[in-house]
Parts: structure tokens; C-alpha cells; sequence
């Protein structure tokens, strides 16, 4: 095969990587979205300032124990969900009601390749931002305790691979959520409908068949997060995934198989858009 249409696109992408990424961090309608990922940071860095101001120090078993749901209850199931919701569906439905999708379709770009470039900048924009306030939280736990306790915990407890669990289940989460909010994006106008129908589902996902708990993206992110949450954090119990926990080596392969279903679709509609802005 010709390897040179491989390298116009590479360059077509990056090209639209430049474009979309910088509208996407910088737009003030997303301000939202950095208050849902770094609020958890903010209100954990007050209680360590408070506990450093008063000399007192917590414990690190129990404080990694409720960020562990903080992790899975917001900032999986509402934050980077809700997240996704205001970014990939307004990729390319945005610009519709902006008006200004038409020049993106006037230029000599495949609209797969369009569709990579929007969705890569999605992915990119959202992981900056919610791997950058669970690691701003996650900082917060060891800043109020001593350091020997800090690198025992991270060095040989096995902490750091904690760590890097967690920052990697947030990528892995807006690689999932925006997949399926990108051809959402295609489907529904109005991103209530999709957002509300998705939340159910993936609320459900405890309850379902084993079947249809892989068509999901929480089943396959709740069994990457390192540290179970049992009912003692908050009341929460009914939330509890019940079957046991997929391999992280079979759950990322999940993930993305169900991301690359998303996106086959959202090609599909892509190829067969048509603007009319006189009825968006």
C-alpha cells in the first residue's frame, strides 16, 4: 500500500489536533467541567491545610480508603461521565448549532479522518483535566501524613501502583465514555436524552446478565480501580458491582472493543452527515 495517503492523514489529524484541543480546554462554556474535576482536589486540600495548621496527622489506610469511593462514586460514575457528556457530544453537534461545521467538511479531509482528529482531542483535553485533579487529590492524602509513612506506603505497600491505577482508569474512562458520547452525538440533538439513558445503563450494570455487563463502560473501569469499596463507605451498597472483579489484561481489551464499536458507528454517520442549519 502507498504510504503516502497514511501520512497525509497523520498530518491531517495533528493538524486538527492544534485546533480542537485549544478550543476544548479554553472554552468558557466548560468551565463546569474543571469544577467537576477539581472540586474533590479542592475540598481534600482544605482538610489537609487544616490538619497541617493544627499539627495533626490522619491515617493514610483509612483516608485511601475514601478516596478509593470518592474515585468510583464521583468521579467515575458523575464527573468524567458528565465530563465526556459536555465534550465529545458537542464535538461535532456543537459546530452545528455554532454554524461553523461546514468549513471543517469544505476542506479536502476524509471525514473518518475528522472524526479521529475531534475524537483524539476529546480524549486528550478530558484526560489533561481529570488526570490532573485525580492527582491533585491524590497528592492531598500524603501532604498531612509524615513522609516515612508516605514512602512505605507508596514504595512498599504497593501505593505507587495504586497511583498509577487510578490516573490510569481516569484515561481509560474518558477513552470509554467518549467513544460512546461521540456517536451520541450523531443519534440525539438534545444531550439530555442520551446522557440520561446512558446513566441508567451503566447504573444497572450490577444487576444484568454477564452478557450484557461487558456492553458497558463501568464494568470494565470498575474492575481496574485497585482498591474495593466495601458498603462501610458511604451508603452506597445497592452501587456495589456483584461479580468478581475482570483481570485488568482482559478488562482493557473490553474497554477498547467497545470503544471501537462506538466509533465504527459514529464513521458510519459521519459518512452520511449532511448539514442543514435551518433545522438545527
Amino acid at each position: 500500500m502507498n504510504p503516502r495517503p497514511w501520512a497525509l492523514w497523520r498530518a491531517q489529524v495533528a493538524a486538527i489536533l492544534r485546533l480542537e484541543i485549544r478550543k476544548t480546554l479554553l472554552a468558557r462554556r466548560g468551565l463546569w467541567i474543571y469544577l467537576l474535576a477539581f472540586a474533590p482536589a479542592v475540598l481534600l486540600w482544605i482538610h489537609a491545610g487544616l490538619n497541617l495548621r493544627d499539627g495533626r496527622t490522619c491515617d493514610l489506610g483509612r483516608d485511601s480508603l475514601i478516596f478509593a469511593g470518592m474515585f468510583q462514586f464521583f468521579y467515575l460514575r458523575l464527573a468524567i461521565f458528565f465530563g465526556c457528556v459536555g465534550v465529545f457530544m458537542n464535538l461535532f453537534r456543537g459546530e452545528m448549532l455554532q454554524k461553523s461545521l461546514h468549513y471543517y467538511l469544505l476542506a479536502p479531509v476524509r471525514r473518518e479522518v475528522l472524526l479521529v482528529g475531534k475524537y483524539l482531542s476529546g480524549v486528550i483535553a478530558t484526560s489533561v483535566i481529570f488526570c490532573s485533579g485525580t492527582a491533585l487529590a491524590l497528592a492531598a492524602l500524603f501532604v498531612h501524613v509524615p513522609r516515612a509513612v508516605t514512602e512505605q506506603y507508596l514504595f512498599q505497600a504497593g501505593g505507587l501502583s495504586h497511583v498509577l491505577a487510578y490516573l490510569g482508569t481516569a484515561l481509560l474512562a474518558c477513552v470509554g465514555y467518549g467513544g460512546v458520547f461521540l456517536v451520541m452525538g450523531f443519534l440525539f440533538r438534545n444531550p439530555i436524552i442520551p446522557a440520561a439513558l446512558v446513566l441508567v445503563w451503566e447504573s444497572m450494570n450490577p444487576f444484568l446478565p454477564s452478557l450484557l455487563k461487558k456492553i458497558s463502560v463501568i464494568f470494565y473501569l470498575q474492575s481496574l480501580c485497585p482498591v474495593p469499596v466495601s458498603a462501610r463507605v458511604g451508603d452506597f451498597s445497592f452501587l456495589t458491582i456483584l461479580t468478581t472483579p475482570t483481570p485488568a489484561y482482559l478488562a482493557v481489551p473490553g474497554l477498547l472493543l467497545v470503544t471501537l464499536a462506538g466509533l465504527l458507528l459514529a464513521a458510519r454517520n459521519v459518512r452520511r452527515l449532511e448539514l442543514n442549519y435551518g433545522t438545527e
